[in-house]
């Protein structure tokens, strides 16, 4: 039997009070209140309410081992992006690493594996497949539904997927940026129960009016909590805190305590913003985390200034599992899954032929995953596009990483790189070769690394190269958070070093290839109009 004295924070009482958790076997068998006891606050344990893991580049258990430090004692997971890589064999993949360690990993089946029919991906998830997910015991809700188009329509293999989720009483995540009126309110009714993807209060407002839970959502790329927080104090019970994605070199310095500190000093009620962070996850997924109750499992943090929500110790069923921003346990290192098969392009194959008087260009928006459409003039006397640093006009190529094909092509705005080429397999969601660069020759050095490698990130300037290799799918690294954080942040400030002023280069580039965010993005098999939903021409 374990006694943890301290100054409590009860998130469903709301009140805090001096007292001592009597904990046995794991759970709190019994709350003494003793107005004697002073030191640290008791606080619940933090809960990312959606979290791609493999955006960290760290496998779950590399993954666990820096959170916990950070006051997380459970995440809800969507293994989407290995689950295209190489299907139900990458889901396994990261249910095995997190069993290693004592973080809650609460991983969801994938909806949509690929995310459309609009681009190549190493697997495929059917209706059929993700029953047989939802029926296991280590799958515990239908991971977000991106395919909104088909939810509306009300396409049969989406909706045997959420019909299956449904009557086995498993949750659905939704993902539905912009969607209104009728549209929005056929989505909810199908069944789908959060959204992460509000980009402004009375987007949100509407879907809460309809019932729909609000994951407030602060990650490395795409960070709405600036324009969203009002909601934690007025529905505080309908919403939840998430990072989405989340790159190495920002896990280092924080995860869900990070959000906490902000809304405190946003103004927000503690209360309200732990019912947010701990409380709501908790009764919407139905998780086994405890909450500072008798019976519960005894999940929570040390925090010695609540302002500060620097994290002194994290308790997981009973057990400490981290102190002083260390982590008191290890995981074996894990054997990698890949699915690699990508050609060595060359340069001849980067040229683009002018078609028209206009390109369209895909407009990037720093802070933001959401893109614009524009135009840029082709010289009449030009026979080949070419990039145009000068003019901020990028080149911008996919390549099909899993079988040998041709990459391609299109054009970028927002990145403002003067000189070299940037390439990635982090990809969302089909995870092809994705790059951006200021020459062919650069880009076509870039991609061929990768190539090389079986996956990773790059940059490379004539001679000069830098390379972090991710033999876990092409997504995930087997370093620590700090050893992979230490190598993305080298490459991202070559990046900068080289003209490029978004935050999080790398990143913001992974994202450019998901076809179900508006408004131009490209897949390997051509850009793609994320409005109309459908694959368009480059030339006007």
């Amino acid at each position: 039997m374990k006694k943890i004295s301290g100054i409590l924070v009860d998130p469903v009482a709301r009140r805090q009070f001096p007292g001592t958790l009597v904990i046995d076997q794991g759970r709190i068998v019994d709350i003494r209140p003793d107005a004697g006891v002073s030191g640290l606050f008791i606080l619940p344990g933090l809960i990312d309410s959606h979290i791609h893991i493999e955006s960290s580049m760290l496998t779950p258990a590399a993954f666990a081992a820096k959170a916990v430090c950070h006051g997380t004692v459970a995440v809800v997971a969507d293994p989407h992006e290995i689950a295209n890589v190489v299907g139900v064999a990458g889901i396994d993949f990261m249910i095995e690493s997190a069993r290693q360690v004592p973080l809650k990993f609460y991983f969801g089946a994938p909806s949509c594996v690929p995310a459309t029919a609009f681009e190549t991906a190493g697997a495929r998830l059917g209706a059929r497949d993700v029953e047989e997910l939802l029926g296991r015991d280590d799958i515990f809700f239908l991971a977000e539904m991106m395919n909104f188009p088909g939810v509306i329509s009300q396409d049969p293999e989406v909706m045997a997927k959420i019909q299956s989720a449904v009557r086995m009483g498993k949750r659905v995540d939704g993902h539905a940026p912009g969607l209104c009126g009728p549209e929005l309110a056929s989505y909810i009714r199908a069944g789908i129960s959060t959204d992460h993807e509000s980009l402004s209060l009375a987007e949100c407002y509407e879907k809460l009016a309809l019932g729909m839970k609000i994951q407030l959502r602060q990650g490395s790329s795409a960070r709405n909590l600036d324009d969203l927080h009002p909601l934690i104090s007025s529905h505080s019970g309908q919403c939840m805190l998430c990072t989405d994605d989340l790159k190495p070199a920002d896990l280092v310095h924080g995860h869900i305590n990070l959000l906490i500190k902000k809304c405190l000093s946003l103004g927000h009620d503690l209360f309200d913003i732990l019912q947010c962070a701990c409380v709501n996850p908790v009764h919407h997924y139905q998780l086994g985390v405890g909450l500072l109750q008798k019976g519960d499992p005894a999940d929570f943090i040390l925090v010695d200034d609540l302002e500060r929500m620097e994290i002194s110790a994290t308790w997981i069923n009973g057990e400490m599992v981290s102190s002083k921003g260390r982590p008191l346990f290890q995981a074996a290192q894990e054997t990698p899954v890949n699915h690699f098969h990508a050609a060595p392009i060359t340069a001849e194959q980067l040229r683009v032929r002018a078609r028209g008087a206009q390109i369209k260009v895909i407009e990037v928006n720093d802070g933001q995953i959401i893109t614009g459409a524009g135009r840029h003039p082709v010289p009449p006397d030009h026979t080949v596009v070419e990039a145009d640093p000068l003019a901020d006009l990028l080149k911008i190529l996919i390549h099909n990483r899993y079988q040998p094909a041709l990459p391609t092509i299109a054009f970028v705005r927002g990145f403002g790189l003067q000189h070299g080429a940037m390439a990635s397999s982090i990809a969302h969601d089909s995870h092809n070769i994705i790059a951006v660069g200021a020459s062919d020759l650069d880009l076509v050095r870039a991609v061929n690394l990768l190539q090389e490698s079986g996956g990773g990130i790059c940059f490379v300037k004539e001679d000069e190269e830098k390379r972090m290799e991710l033999p876990v799918a092409g997504l995930m690294g087997l370093g620590s958070c700090e050893e992979m954080a230490a190598s993305y942040s080298m490459l991202e400030q070559m990046v900068k070093e080289n003209g490029c002023r978004l935050q999080t280069p790398f990143m913001t580039l992974s994202f450019l290839a998901l076809p179900v965010i508006p408004a131009l993005k490209i897949t390997n098999l051509g850009l793609f109009d994320g409005k109309r939903f459908e694959l368009t021409d480059l030339f006007v």
